[in-house]
Formats: C-alpha cells, sequence, structure tokens
C-alpha cells in the first residue's frame, strides 16, 4: 500500500501556512477542513492552506509538496486512530469509534490516488470554492532522474592534501 509523506524543496512553506507540516510527516488531502467555508475565510494564510495545501497527520499542518511512499499496514492502523481522534478533538465527532469509518474513507482516498505512482512521485494538490462545495485538483509531478551533473562540486582533491 502507498501513501505521501510532506516533502520540502525550501522554507516557503514555513512562510506562508500558519502550521507547516514536518518534513517526513504522513499526509492527506485534508479537503474536509474548508467543507463549510465561504469566500470570506479566504484570506492570507488560510486561503494558501485552501488552494494548495496537504494536512499532515502528525502536525495539522499543511504543506505544498507531498511524495509517494510505501506504508506499513500497521502505520495505516496507527494513521486512522490518529485522524479519528483529530474529528473527535477538532470537529465533535462522538467518539474515535464513530470517526474511525471516516478516518478511513479519508485514508483510503489518498491510498488509491498514490496506488498507480512509484515511489517519490510528486502530488499536489489545487482546490476552489463551487456553487455545490469546494472541488479538489490533483496534479502528478513524475520524478527526474538525477544526474551528478546536477550537483555543483568545486575544487579538486588536492586541495585537501
Amino acid at each position: 500500500m502507498k501513501l505521501a509523506r510532506a516533502i520540502h524543496f525550501d522554507e516557503s512553506d514555513q512562510r506562508v501556512f500558519h502550521i507547516p507540516a514536518r518534513t517526513g510527516e504522513w499526509c492527506i488531502s485534508g479537503g474536509f477542513e474548508f467543507s463549510n467555508w465561504t469566500e470570506g475565510d479566504l484570506t492570507g494564510k488560510a486561503r494558501q492552506a485552501f488552494a494548495n495545501g496537504w494536512f499532515g497527520l502528525e502536525t495539522g499542518g499543511r504543506v505544498t509538496f507531498v511524495a509517494v511512499t510505501q506504508i506499513e499496514p500497521a502505520e495505516m492502523e496507527t494513521l486512522t486512530e490518529l485522524l479519528a481522534q483529530h474529528f473527535v478533538t477538532y470537529y465533535g465527532a462522538p467518539s474515535v469509534e464513530a470517526a474511525r469509518p471516516t478516518a478511513i474513507e479519508e485514508l483510503n482516498h489518498m491510498a488509491d490516488l498514490c496506488e498507480d505512482h512509484t515511489p517519490n512521485f510528486l502530488l499536489t494538490v489545487a482546490r476552489e470554492l463551487t456553487p455545490s462545495g469546494v472541488k479538489e485538483a490533483y496534479r502528478l509531478i513524475e520524478p527526474q532522474n538525477a544526474g551528478i551533473e546536477q550537483f555543483a562540486i568545486h575544487g579538486s582533491v588536492d586541495e585537501y592534501e
């Protein structure tokens, strides 16, 4: 089974999101956070989170890019409980047991997005408000082979003798 982890290429997420997700943190779309939002809610950092932020399952933070990776069944079970507890704590679900099916559905949706892609495939999300609610679109970015010429190497071995 596959899921996605937060990945950062620079420090921009630290500035554009109220709470940035940690590098390596398991992520899902997290569009549920915006289900009752209106145009009036879309300002500043909240607008950025809405527009293109994945939801970090450990911190509740947001990240712009996620990378597909393998996940073990035991990790998925832990994430299910973590997300179900999040629904209780922040969204008023009556219990973890009552929230568990929704948590499983959210995680399975993300697993479905990742399943057909090789590890390190990058994903982005874009959201918009429509008359019928939040619409999400996903962009897939295939990993590129890195060649040695992509890394700057300066100097020579002789300098260090």
